[in-house]
This record gives structure tokens, C-alpha cells and sequence, in this order.
């Protein structure tokens, strides 16, 4: 088992969420209440990472981020470090390509609270913030919820968009998906084989607890 590699998936997911989760949920009730020109075109580009290969959200990703690019080259220049091929470039390469996994959910778990609920909070003399936490948020926590679980179990299998952005740098960039392809390539099945395994039973009780969270946040 590979513990340096699954802590380094772990930390990534968390930190994802985290950092993902805030923005999400602004970014899905934003979409969920406002009609404007091009929310289809908005909607689409966010959904992208869904229907591109991996590798070609990688290879853009390696692109965009790296030494050639303005971006990796202000980077370079402020923290001495390169974005690619570092944990900090494989952290916002997996902000950038988990999006829709975290910010669909949520738009449609507060596309289901009626409008009527929210104007009766506002003829109530609710602010912004209270009506979020005290209404909006507990009828769309499930959505939330879903957002939460999709984005950390993603993030932990993501293969193709960390090989190419991170490689497989052991403690920096090596996570679980990418030390089982390398005990793969390595003909060592055995550890591959329990690996995968964790990783199968982990996935599983997550998703399981997730769901009786879901259901009984939904009574």
C-alpha cells in the first residue's frame, strides 16, 4: 500500500472542496434564480470538463499553466516555483476541471425551492445572509451535499488531468489513481490489487454514508 500516495489524494480532495465549495455555492444559486442572455452558454462552458478526454483538459491545462504561458510565468516570478508539475498547479487544475461536479447539484437543489419561499423571507424583513442560512440552505442541502461527495470522489480517482498537469512525482504530485497505474506498469498486482481495493471499500462508504446523510436532511 502506497500510504504517502493515498494522504496526497486525500489532501487534495479536501483542499478541492474547500477551496471549491464557496464559489460553488454562489456560482449555483446565482444560475439557479437569474434569467439573463446567454445562461446556455455559461451553463455549456461550465459543463465542459464533463465531455472532454481528460487528457485533453490536461494537456490545455499543462498549456495554460505552464512556463510558456503568462500565467506560469507571473507565477514563477512571484513564488520561484512552477505551477506545473507541483502540488499547488494540481490543486487549481482540480478546482478548474471539477466545476460542474460541484456547481450542477447545487444549482438544481435550489432550483427546486419555490419562489414563493424566498419572497415570503423577504416580506419577513430577512437580510441576504439570513435568508441563505436559514431557508435556502437547509432545503438545498442535499443538492449541497451531492455537490460535496461528487467533487472529493472525483478528485480522488482523477487520473488523466493529474498525470499530465502533475506527473508522478512521489509526495508532490503522486496520487493513489496514479501509483496504482505505476504498480500496473511495475507488474506488481498485488499492490495494485490492494490499492484498488481500498480506494473501492473508501468510495463505497462514502457515497453510502452520503446518501443517508441526503435522506435524512431531506425529511
Amino acid at each position: 500500500m502506497d500510504w504517502p500516495a493515498l494522504v496526497l489524494s486525500l489532501k487534495l480532495g479536501s483542499m478541492t472542496v474547500l477551496l471549491l465549495l464557496p464559489a460553488a455555492l454562489f456560482a449555483g444559486r446565482w444560475l439557479a434564480f437569474r434569467r439573463f442572455r446567454g445562461k446556455a452558454l455559461v451553463e455549456a462552458l461550465l459543463a465542459v470538463p464533463l465531455v472532454l478526454p481528460p487528457t485533453v483538459v490536461g494537456y490545455y491545462l499543462l498549456v495554460g499553466l505552464g512556463g510558456e504561458s503568462w500565467i506560469g510565468r507571473s507565477v514563477e516570478r512571484l513564488t520561484g516555483h512552477s505551477l506545473v508539475f507541483n502540488f499547488s498547479g494540481l490543486v487549481l487544475a482540480s478546482l478548474l476541471v471539477n466545476i460542474p461536479f460541484a456547481v450542477q447539484p447545487i444549482q438544481r437543489a435550489f432550483e427546486t425551492i419555490p419562489h414563493e419561499v424566498r419572497d415570503a423571507a423577504a416580506c419577513c424583513g430577512m437580510s441576504f445572509w439570513r435568508s441563505l442560512l436559514t431557508v435556502e440552505l437547509p432545503l438545498a442541502w442535499p443538492g449541497v451535499l451531492t455537490g460535496i461527495v461528487l467533487t472529493f470522489a472525483h478528485t480522488l480517482g482523477e487520473f488523466g488531468v493529474v498525470l499530465m498537469v502533475g506527473g508522478s512525482i512521489p509526495g508532490e504530485t503522486k496520487t493513489a489513481a496514479i501509483a496504482v497505474y505505476d504498480k500496473v506498469q511495475a507488474f506488481d498486482f498485488t499492490a495494485a490489487g490492494h490499492m484498488s481495493l481500498f480506494l473501492l471499500v473508501f468510495s463505497m462508504t462514502v457515497l453510502a454514508l452520503a446518501s443517508s446523510l441526503s435522506r435524512r436532511f431531506g425529511r
